[in-house]
């Protein structure tokens, strides 16, 4: 049997962080009633495999999921170019042991985020993250449509493994005190998919309003250019880094 792990801490609030929601502007249209960035992914790659293009990276023996959801965005930023980047496990576990200090203590989101922000990992590199109110599904469907995906956390629930063995949907339940990173890649007007555990896993919607404490989107180097998407407002993101910055 398979092992799987935890090990995001709870969220970390930092006063400095962007948020979405300040670089949408009124020309952004409404979602789509679905989008599924996994299938553009598997057009570009000519591989349908999520057990390849997203494998393991360690976290069925250790609770490096954050860095793991990490590797498997990298593969779709890269893989909707048309480019295959898998990081290899190894790497993964090295990060993670970087950012740990050497022990498997599990990792804050945020401390992954800003790491990958100031230095390029497998030569991909985001010129910031972006919050996102896990409730607005509205902002999450967006995320997912602007730049492939939503990085995210979420407090487990008792039946996280059982529906994850079984290919059911995530649904709610009793939330323990543990907690899981993962990346959506797909959703619908039932719920998203995520990536996990070298393989997918979809969830409802019900399941995100009652587990998900915090989300993310990562902003790629083009999204600082200007008519990057006429509803994102780039100008404001290049100003509001230069005052981070600052």
């Amino acid at each position: 049997m398979p092992g799987y792990r935890f090990g995001k801490h709870p969220p970390q609030v930092d006063y400095r962080s962007l948020r979405l929601s300040n670089y949408l502007t009124a020309a952004l249209p409404p979602p789509p009633p679905s989008s599924d960035t996994l299938a553009r992914v598997y057009a570009e790659l000519k591989v349908s495999d999520p057990t390849t293009l997203f494998p393991m990276d360690g976290n069925d023996t250790l609770g490096d999921c954050t860095c793991a959801a990490l590797a498997h965005a990298i593969t779709v930023n890269e893989g909707l170019l048309g480019v295959k980047r898998i990081m290899p496990k190894a790497q993964v576990v090295k990060l993670y042991m970087h950012l740990t200090g050497g022990v498997d203590s599990g990792l804050n989101e945020l401390n992954v985020l800003n790491y990958w922000r100031q230095n390029k990992v497998e030569s991909d590199k985001i010129v910031a993250y972006a919050t996102i109110a896990p409730k607005n599904h509205t902002h999450v469907q967006q995320a997912i449509e602007l730049f492939g995906g939503v990085y995210l956390g979420f407090q487990v629930q008792q039946n996280c493994i059982q529906e994850f063995d079984a290919h059911q949907p995530w649904t709610p339940g009793t939330l323990t005190n543990d907690g899981h990173a993962v990346y959506a890649v797909a959703y619908d007007q039932t719920g998203v998919t995520v990536l996990t555990w070298g393989s997918t896993q979809q969830a409802t919607w019900a399941w995100w309003d009652e587990c998900v404490d915090e989300a993310y989107a990562l902003l790629p180097p083009e999204a600082l250019k200007p008519g990057f998407n006429p509803g994102f407002n780039s100008a404001q993101l290049q100003a509001d880094l230069s005052d981070v910055a600052n």
